[in-house]
C-alpha cells in the first residue's frame, strides 16, 4: 500500500475540562481528524458523549470530525449526529441487523459513512458492505475504555482488510483504533492501514506534535508521507 498516513487522536483520553485548548493543540500539532467515541453503556460497558458535546466541538475544531458510534441504535440517532458535525460516520456490524440501510442512511444525511468490527469478529462479515463505505475501522481492543493494549491478531484482519479494499479498487480509508503506540506503529501501516487513532499516545505525551510526527512517521519507510488531502477525495 502506498499513500498518506493520517492521525487521528481520539478526545475520549483528552482532558475534557480543557478540551477547546486539548483540541486546538492536537491541530496546531499535526492531525489529521478527530476521533470522537460515542457509548451508551449498553453495546460497550461505558457512558461518553451525545450530539450536543459533537455539535460543541464543531465549533471550535478545524479538522473532520471522525465519530464512532458504539450504541446498538445507531440508526436513530445518526441525523442527529449528522446535524452536530460529524463528518464521518462509524458503526459497528455486530449492532446493525440491517447494514446496508445504516449506511445508506449515513449518507443520506450529508455525512461519510464507516463500518467497524470488534476483535472478535471475523472480516468476512464486511465483505459485502465494503463497496458502500468511505473508511473501515479495525478495533484493535476491546471497545469501552482507553488505554488498553493492543490485540496482535488485529494486524491479521488489517492485512486481510486491504487486500479486499483493493481487490475492488476501494478508496476507502483503513483506520485502527486501539492501543496504537508509537513503537506499533510501523507494524500497523506495514499492514495497510492508513488512519492511526491514537488516545493516550498522545493525550498523556508532553509534546503533541512530536508523538504525532512520530506516529506519522513510522510508514516513511514504505514512502508514506502523512497528508490530509486524502479526506477530500
Amino acid at each position: 500500500m502506498s499513500g498518506p498516513v493520517l492521525i487521528a487522536p481520539s478526545i475520549l483520553a483528552a482532558d475534557f475540562v480543557r478540551l477547546a485548548d486539548e483540541i486546538a493543540a492536537v491541530e496546531r500539532a499535526g492531525a489529521d481528524l478527530l476521533h470522537i467515541d460515542v457509548m451508551d453503556g449498553h453495546f460497550v460497558p461505558n457512558l461518553t458523549i451525545g450530539p450536543p458535546v459533537v455539535e460543541s466541538i464543531k465549533k471550535v475544531a478545524k479538522v473532520p470530525l471522525d465519530v464512532h458510534l458504539m450504541i446498538t441504535n445507531a440508526d436513530t440517532f445518526i441525523p442527529e449526529f449528522v446535524a452536530a458535525g460529524a463528518d464521518y460516520v462509524t458503526v459497528h456490524v455486530e449492532a446493525c441487523p440491517h447494514l446496508h440501510r445504516t449506511i445508506q442512511s449515513i449518507k443520506e444525511c450529508g455525512a461519510k459513512a464507516g463500518v467497524t468490527i470488534n476483535p472478535a469478529t471475523p472480516v468476512t462479515l464486511l465483505q459485502d458492505i465494503l463497496g458502500d463505505v468511505d473508511l473501515v475501522l479495525i478495533m484493535s481492543v476491546n471497545p469501552g475504555f482507553g488505554g488498553q493494549k493492543f490485540i496482535p491478531s488485529a494486524l491479521k484482519k488489517v492485512v486481510a482488510i486491504r487486500e479486499m479494499l483493493d481487490r475492488i479498487q476501494s478508496r476507502a480509508l483503513l483506520e485502527v483504533d486501539g492501543g496504537v503506540k508509537v513503537d506499533n506503529a510501523a507494524q500497523i501501516i506495514e499492514a495497510g492501514a492508513n488512519v492511526l487513532v491514537a488516545g493516550s499516545a498522545i493525550f498523556s505525551s508532553r509534546d503533541y506534535a512530536g508523538t504525532i510526527s512520530a506516529l506519522r512517521a513510522a510508514g516513511q519507510p514504505a514512502g508514506i508521507v502523512g497528508s490530509r488531502t486524502a479526506l477530500h477525495r
